[in-house]
């Protein structure tokens, strides 16, 4: 039998709390489906009730994402995260480290500067024609510009760090063969 950092490979893998398992995994299918609809929309002939209606649903998952962020990184930052079996190294700490700072941020800063896009230009922030979250700005176009641009920006660098997320997951799955998709699994 071999041993890793002290641990047996019969030692169960340390994982994160069943919150924070299922909050993640519903954020990624929430975050990737606002992500594919908003892409798609931006291809669609503004004005058409195809894209308006996309947009409804694009802005309720942002929303919703934005609530759970509010429930999910209290989480993270009382519980922490489960211990590694096997070290990582220096280098792919600080960059998991470091993705991660980003993927928050960017789950933060996106809904936000949707809402306050929809909010300055006066558009409708529905929630699943539930009801209507309350829009608490003026009318203000050139917010309305700056907000859409930091939300275009940040869908950018939003699919190049998930896509950095869920590669290095992979890399540690299939070639590391460690136990950090395990933790979240």
């Amino acid at each position: 039998m071999s041993t890793v950092a002290g641990a047996t490979s019969d030692t169960p893998t340390p994982r994160y709390r069943l919150s924070q398992r299922i909050l993640h995994w519903l954020m990624a299918v929430i975050i990737i489906s606002a992500l594919v609809i908003g892409l798609y929309c931006s291809y669609l002939e503004q004005g058409t009730a195809l894209r308006r209606a996309l947009l409804d649903v694009h802005k309720s998952l942002g929303m919703t994402a934005l609530v759970l962020i509010a429930i999910r990184l209290p989480l993270r930052l009382s519980f922490g995260e489960p211990a590694n079996r096997q070290p990582l190294g220096t280098l792919i700490h600080y960059a998991a480290r470091c993705t991660h700072v980003l993927l928050y941020a960017l789950m933060i800063l996106m809904p936000l500067a949707g809402y306050i896009t929809s909010a300055a230009g006066g558009h409708d922030l529905p929630w699943f024609g539930l009801f209507q979250w309350p829009d608490v700005l003026p009318l203000d176009k050139p917010l309305e510009r700056v907000a859409a641009q930091i939300h275009e920006f940040g869908a950018y660098c939003l699919y190049a760090i998930l896509g950095l997320h869920v590669l290095a997951a992979l890399w540690h799955h299939l070639f590391r063969r460690d136990d950090v998709l395990g933790r979240m699994l």
